[in-house]
């Protein structure tokens, strides 16, 4: 697995994590490197099924527990079947979500304990961590908002959360900021995607250590 490298994307709803990913990929593949591009929950079938029964907007009565456990259960197939393969391979993965997004949306905001939740997925993921996340900070008012201005992703579950609970998946997210600094960076989302996607490469080069050194001055 160490061959490769594995960058996680992290945010609340609206914080344009689709958008980055697709330049980070272009600009990557501009550059000769080997990349795949990957979602969670999802990426693969087993977890694209487990992924339509989680965001079914009409299962609002899920039990918090069992949408704990169907993340982990989705993260674990797409970790054997398309992750740890790549990064054996020598490849860049870059995904949208990993096990940060359970630590704060079932972990912190709906309550069940960040450890809690982690014990879970200490299971499921058998030790296969990012080496970095990249954590899109944004206003969730703002991310609902431009949700509901773009009108062309299909409105999830999740979406039809409160305010308060995206508050909640916030505050998570800098929780897990403060508890692993050598991991996760933070990125503000509220600015253009440009100077995203620019502060995101200075990231990836500095963290690993002249990744687009010819390229970034």
């Amino acid at each position: 697995m160490n061959k490769g490298i594995f960058i996680t994307i992290e945010g609340g709803e609206g914080a344009g994590k689709t958008t980055l990913i697709e330049q980070l990929a272009h600009t990557m593949q501009q550059r000769g490197k080997t990349v795949i591009t990957t979602r969670e929950p999802g990426g693969i079938p087993i977890a694209e099924q487990i992924r339509s029964v989680i965001l079914d907007c009409n299962h609002t009565g899920m039990d918090a527990r069992t949408e704990a456990l169907l993340y982990a259960a989705s993260r674990r197939q797409h970790l054997v079947e398309k992750v740890v393969p790549a990064l054996a391979d020598g490849q860049i993965v870059i995904c949208d979500r990993f096990v940060d997004s359970s630590l704060a949306y079932q972990g912190h905001a709906r309550g069940l304990g960040m450890e809690e939740v982690w014990s879970i997925n200490r299971f499921a993921v058998d030790g296969a961590m990012p080496q970095l996340t990249i954590y899109m900070d944004i206003d969730p008012e703002v991310g609902l908002a431009r949700i509901r201005a773009a009108g062309e992703r299909e409105v999830n579950r999740l979406d039809l959360e409160s305010l308060a609970f995206h508050q909640l998946v916030r505050e998570g997210y800098r929780k897990l900021l403060e508890q692993f600094p050598e991991r996760i960076v933070k990125v503000d989302a509220g600015k253009a995607a440009n100077a995203v996607l620019e502060e995101v490469i200075l990231t990836i080069d500095r963290r690993f250590k002249g990744f687009f050194a010819a390229d970034v001055q």
